[in-house]
């Protein structure tokens, strides 16, 4: 009895922490774009990227409950596919906002 009642104890304390970061890490960026603590774009696209990957990571491990220490490697192959796609997205993410402006339709100007 006692050690069911220590996973369900360690279960509600991991989403309890998930989610205290999870906040966090949506406020942050969403603190720093509306209260324009800066200006430099590139500083607040670099803490939104940033702390969106981390935020991607805690969403795994927290909710997702993937590790590297179990299932004979299998979880830490799915591990290292969440970062590879952390990284595509990411990369792409970036990609297409600093070519956005080349590829748009030019204004027809008459």
């Amino acid at each position: 009895m006692s050690t069911a009642h220590a996973e369900h104890s360690s279960s509600y304390r991991s989403y309890v922490v998930g989610f205290l970061l999870s906040v966090v890490l949506t406020v942050v960026p969403f603190w720093l774009v509306m209260s324009d603590a800066t200006n430099n774009i590139a500083l607040a696209l670099t803490v939104i990227f940033v702390l969106g990957g981390i935020q991607i990571l805690v969403h795994v491990h927290y909710f997702l409950h993937v590790t590297i220490k179990v299932e004979q490697g299998w979880q830490a192959m799915s591990l290292m596919f969440t970062a590879m796609l952390l990284v595509i997205i990411l990369a792409g993410s970036i990609w297409v906002m600093l070519h956005l402006e080349d590829n748009m339709m030019p204004a027809h100007e008459q």
